[in-house]
C-alpha cells in the first residue's frame, strides 16, 4: 500500500520530469520554435539547475522545523533529477551542434569557459550520482558526507556557466546565484569546514593552557 510519503515522491519526480514530456510533445509536432535545440539546450540547462538548488535547500529546510525533516529523502532525489538534466543538456550540445565530433567537442571545452564551467560541473556531478545509493554510502563512511559536498562546487560552477553564456538578459541567472548565495550562507559552517580542513586540522591539535 503506498502511504502518503511515497506518493508526495511520486508526485514531485512527476512534476520535476514534466518539461521532458513537454520537451519530447513538442518535437514530436514540431513545436519547439524556429531553433528546437537552442529550445531543448536551454531547457535541460535551467532545470538542472533548479533540480541542484532544491538538493541544496533540503538540508536549510529540514533545521528550520523538525516537521520539515521527512524532506530528507529528496535530497538524493532531485541530485539524481540534477544529473539527469545535466546529462541531457551536455549531450543535447555535444550531439545535435557538434555531432559526437571528440575533436571538435575537445576544441570547446579547451576554448570556450562557458562550456569549460558547465563541463566541469558535470564532471563534479556524476560521482555524486554514482555514488549516491545506500550501499556506497555505506562503503565510503564519513569520506560520503566530503565528497557529496562537491554539490556545492557543481552548483557554483552551473550558475558560472549560465552568468557566462547569457549575453543580454543577466536576471534569470543572477536569480539563481542570489538563490546559491542564500543556500551557501545557510550552510556556511559546513562550508567554511570544507573549505579549510588544514586550519581546523591546526586549531584541533593545538595544546590548551
Amino acid at each position: 500500500m503506498l502511504t502518503k510519503r511515497s506518493l508526495a515522491h511520486a508526485a514531485v519526480i512527476a512534476l520535476a520530469l514534466a518539461p521532458l514530456a513537454w520537451l519530447a510533445q513538442g518535437a514530436l509536432r514540431d513545436g519547439l520554435g524556429a531553433n528546437p535545440v537552442e529550445t531543448i539546450t536551454h531547457t535541460t540547462g535551467a532545470w538542472a539547475l533548479r533540480c541542484l538548488l532544491a538538493c541544496l535547500a533540503i538540508t536549510p529546510l529540514r533545521r528550520v522545523s523538525p516537521r520539515l525533516a521527512a524532506l530528507a529523502p529528496f535530497r538524493r532525489t532531485f541530485g539524481l533529477l540534477a544529473f539527469l538534466y545535466a546529462a541531457l543538456h551536455a549531450s543535447t550540445f555535444f550531439a545535435l551542434d557538434l555531432g559526437f565530433a571528440f575533436a571538435l567537442i575537445a576544441e570547446e571545452i579547451a576554448e570556450r569557459p562557458y562550456v569549460t564551467l558547465g563541463f566541469a560541473a558535470l564532471a563534479l556531478m556524476t560521482p555524486l550520482a554514482v555514488t549516491s545509493t545506500r550501499a556506497w554510502q555505506r562503503r565510503l563512511g564519513r569520506r560520503w558526507l566530503t565528497l557529496h559536498k562537491l554539490a556545492y562546487f557543481a552548483a557554483a560552477l552551473a550558475v558560472a556557466h549560465f552568468l557566462w553564456l547569457v549575453k543580454a538578459d543577466l536576471r534569470e541567472p543572477l536569480l539563481y546565484a542570489a538563490v546559491l548565495a542564500a543556500l551557501l550562507a545557510a550552510r556556511g559552517r559546513s562550508v567554511r569546514k570544507l573549505s579549510f580542513p588544514e586550519a581546523k586540522a591546526r586549531s584541533d591539535t593545538r595544546p590548551t593552557t
